[in-house]
């Protein structure tokens, strides 16, 4: 049975992880992510989880720990300098491959900035903000729809490869409220087995959860099955939107709420006979290095459009590999770019 609701992106979110059985939120208040922590209050009282209020970032990535490695489906969200406490916990997790799902509803930075949107916060959730050799999956919704289906989504992908996953909003969307279908039977959790998990060794051999690996080459081991599996997530995780991609002369790229922006720009030149298109990344990490590369055949330049000072640029610059230009377009520390604007550097660019 389908049910349409008004929610924000953040009570969206919520509700994804209640559909993917989620049974336990741990959390600290932060803006613009408030409504995901009211929301998990209320709902991990109704449906029979735990909903902890921390005493700080750090106490609830710790908490959501114990609950990945007890086999529980577990979650916890902030805002970017929240996100930045709890780096040495993700670094963690991923040591131990723990399932969890981590968001961030990412707002102006460096330091305590703002509350309002950024994506200054790309280098963190895709290149490891924390210590060692690991990977997170980064899912980039750019609707309160897919605000619930991509939350959902991240519980299934964490099971299947016993690694976090990061949801990467912005307090854009995590504010903004829209029209939302929940179909329950749509997100109906995958039962994954979790031999692995603590829950008690009565009958069986104790298992033993950590990353400290201190014999001689163990841990060189243990980083090269990690790296392993990182390449077959890659191989088969990577997700991304392309629009009028075939005779486009210029495409932009651009990920959450600034791909609507460009989205609406890519029609305003296409309305002029501006050869226009648009890739939206939706997996920031496996980044979809492919579809750039394909749109590369008849693209003279990329337009990467950004709410930072240039961040996801460097991995489209990566997959372009020389083959045509990449121009940047960005707006900081709150600023958000307007349909217009984007327009004009598209013109600019032609």
């Amino acid at each position: 049975m389908k049910n349409k609701v008004l929610m924000c992106g953040n009570e969206a979110c919520g509700e994804g992880a209640v559909l993917a059985g989620c049974k336990f939120y741990a959390g600290y208040p932060i803006t613009p992510q408030n409504e995901l922590t009211a929301y998990m209050a209320k709902r991990m009282l109704e449906t029979g989880g735990v909903f902890i209020q921390a005493e700080s970032e750090l106490a609830a990535i710790n908490m959501v720990f114990g609950a990945a490695a007890a086999g529980v489906r577990a979650m916890t969200s902030s805002s970017s300098p929240g996100m930045s406490l709890k780096q040495e916990g993700i670094s963690y997790l991923a040591g131990c491959e723990l399932p969890c799902v981590l968001v961030n509803m990412q707002r102006g930075g460096p330091g305590l900035g703002n509350i309002a949107p950024a994506q200054g916060d790309y280098f963190q959730a895709v290149k490891g903000g924390g210590h060692g050799d690991y990977k997170l999956i980064v899912l980039a919704p750019s609707s309160a729809q897919e605000f619930l289906d991509y939350t959902a989504l991240a519980f299934d992908l964490a099971d299947k490869y016993r690694n976090p996953v990061i949801i990467l909003g912005d307090g854009l969307l995590g504010q903004m409220m829209e029209p939302i279908v929940i179909q329950a039977a749509d997100h109906k959790p995958e039962i994954i087995d979790k031999p692995w998990a603590l829950t008690g060794c009565k009958g069986r051999k104790p298992n033993i959860i950590k990353s400290l690996i201190l014999a001689e080459g163990a841990l060189e081991e243990h980083n090269k099955k990690l790296q392993e599996k990182f390449r077959s997530i890659a191989l088969t995780e990577t997700r991304s939107e392309s629009l009028n991609i075939k005779d486009s002369e210029i495409v932009l790229v651009a990920y959450g709420s600034v791909a609507r922006i460009a989205k609406a720009s890519m029609q305003m030149a296409r309305s002029k006979g501006l050869k226009v298109g648009l890739i939206r990344p939706i997996t920031l990490w496996p980044f979809p290095d492919e579809a750039i590369r394909n749109a590369c055949l008849s693209a003279r330049k990329f337009l990467v459009v950004e709410m930072s000072a240039g961040q996801m640029v460097e991995d489209v610059r990566l997959a372009v590999n020389g083959r045509t230009g990449v121009e940047f377009h960005g707006r900081m520390g709150g600023g958000i770019p307007s349909e217009e604007e984007i327009l004009q550097k598209v013109e600019a660019l032609i």
